[in-house]
């Protein structure tokens, strides 16, 4: 298990990078993560959600993904709620203290999906949460320490050096810990290094003999890792993409969801992506306006207003500028967006931004399905894939865009310059990409896919070259069957070791 000293020290990556690693030398391994938070996700083979993350790690480990990979997501809809995903489908919305009651309910069914994913396979790699230093979240919790001692599986602790502070990281989180946790923990790693790795020998030194776990290594900053679609919308604070001459600009909603759809456009070196964060108008020199996915579609709409982004929009099309609402933001482009069950909030209606002759209504079964489709205008072939609750419909959707799967899909503004989609993943599509961008004139570059997997290559042989892959795989231990419980303690060894 791979768990991090904090947040962001770069353990989705990492999991990755060893998934493909251990596949490349010939071992059967699936990735797993107990509990995830994010609003970026992914649909399975077998018709759930999970985080985004452990689906690229599936891909990394050449398998589909499946609901078994991350059987509880939790998908903040506000600063203090969230809904709860568990085995990919969506089983209630609860404030945090009210899911801290429930994550004890919740653990035999986690362990059931890491059992049922682990079982023929030789190794399962598993992604902790957070940090394990947050003892006052340590009751029930499933994510890191309390999945580990119930499954049985030895840990390894990565420090970010990037932020600062990694000794004290590191250190800390050792002290802090319950004597049994600590013995959970065999290794550490220290990741995001700039300049020369030996010149942290010492500080190797100093956190083993602190410690007592073995150092496995110090992974220097991979910039190819850029390439790789980002799980935390804090990753977003980072460029995109500069000095292409077709600009897209995209508002940064506060609850911003599967953002990835941004990564192929962002690769693309005709386009300059900027990501428009709060108190910054849209700029005025842009051509596209992409309002992306929502987790919160009625609450991220009545920011979009707080900002004044609704006047920039109306500017922007004076200008004769395009708009491309994807999901939620396809819903904020209509006139109405009906919430008869108040399933994002009170019961209400509420004007959309009237930019397409479009009502939706919110309806609480989710839809979550994978697609093939085609451009109407170019008869370009895509994939993508619906997550979404509501219904969208009117005049304007009798002038679809895409075909999906054999029915019409989207709508469009008489003079076709405002659209919106369900569908999420349409850019990944090469074919596609390409008939969209030119009727901007921009041209476009093929192989995004490809990219993708030379960079979970690059980043397996980064792995190999930088830590002790071979020693972290010997940590490698038989999980407790289910119903049993291991317990670390000085000196206690998770069983049967894998060879």
């Amino acid at each position: 298990m791979i768990q991090g000293a904090g947040s962001n020290v770069g353990k989705s990556l990492l999991v990755a990078g060893l998934c493909r690693a251990a596949v490349r030398r010939g071992l059967s391994v699936a990735p797993f993560k107990p509990q995830n938070m994010s609003n970026n996700a992914a649909v399975t083979a077998d018709g759930g959600e999970i985080g985004r993350a452990q689906a690229l790690q599936a891909r990394a480990a050449g398998l589909e993904p499946v609901t078994a990979m991350n059987p509880v997501l939790l998908k903040p809809e506000s600063e203090t709620g969230a809904q709860v995903v568990v085995r990919g489908r969506r089983r209630a919305t609860l404030k945090a203290r009210d899911y801290g009651k429930m994550k004890g309910e919740l653990l035999p069914e986690v362990l059931a999906a890491f059992h049922e994913l682990g079982a023929g396979r030789d190794l399962v790699i598993v992604e902790g949460a957070g940090s394990p230093a947050e003892v006052n979240l340590r009751a029930g919790d499933i994510a890191n320490m309390g999945f580990a001692e119930a499954a049985g599986v030895p840990v390894v602790l990565v420090g970010d050096i990037e932020r600062g502070g990694v000794i004290a990281q590191l250190v800390g989180t050792h002290a802090v810990l319950p004597e049994g946790d600590r013995a959970l923990i065999k290794g550490f790693a220290i990741n995001k290094f700039r300049g020369d790795p030996h010149l942290f020998h010492e500080g190797m030194e100093i956190i083993a003999a602190r410690t007592g776990w073995a150092p496995l290594g110090i992974l220097p900053h991979l910039a190819a890792a850029a390439k790789l679609p980002a799980e935390d919308v804090i990753d977003l604070a980072r460029p995109l993409a500069r000095g292409g001459a077709l600009k897209v600009a995209v508002p940064r909603l506060p609850r911003i969801a599967n953002f990835d759809d941004l990564d192929p456009l962002a690769a693309e070196p005709g386009v300059e992506l900027t990501l428009v964060p709060p108190g910054q108008p849209l700029p005025g020199d842009a051509a596209l306006v992409l309002i992306p996915g929502s987790k919160s579609t009625l609450s991220d709409l009545a920011a979009f207003r707080a900002e004044g982004w609704d006047i920039d929009l109306a500017a922007h099309l004076r200008r004769g500028g395009h708009v491309l609402g994807l999901c939620g933001g396809y819903q904020m482009l209509g006139r109405t967006i009906d919430d008869p069950e108040g399933i994002e909030g009170p019961p209400g209606t509420a004007p959309g931004l009237g930019l397409l002759d479009v009502a939706t209504t919110m309806h609480p079964e989710k839809r979550l399905t994978r697609v093939n489709g085609t451009d109407r205008e170019s008869g370009a072939p895509l994939t993508g894939y619906e997550i979404h609750i509501g219904r969208t419909e009117g005049p304007d959707a009798a002038r679809p865009w895409l075909t999906v799967e054999g029915q019409p899909e989207g709508a469009a503004s008489p003079d076709g310059r405002v659209r919106g989609s369900y569908l999420h993943g349409l850019f990944a599509s090469d074919a596609f990409r390409a008939a969209y961008l030119a009727r901007l004139g921009a041209p476009s570059l093929p192989g995004f896919e490809d990219g993708v997997e030379a960079a979970l290559d690059a980043l397996a042989d980064h792995i190999e070259a930088h830590l002790d892959v071979d020693a972290l795989l010997a940590l490698a231990a038989a999980p407790v069957s289910s119903g049993q419980k291991y317990r670390g303690g000085p000196g206690a060894e998770p069983p049967a070791a894998l060879s």
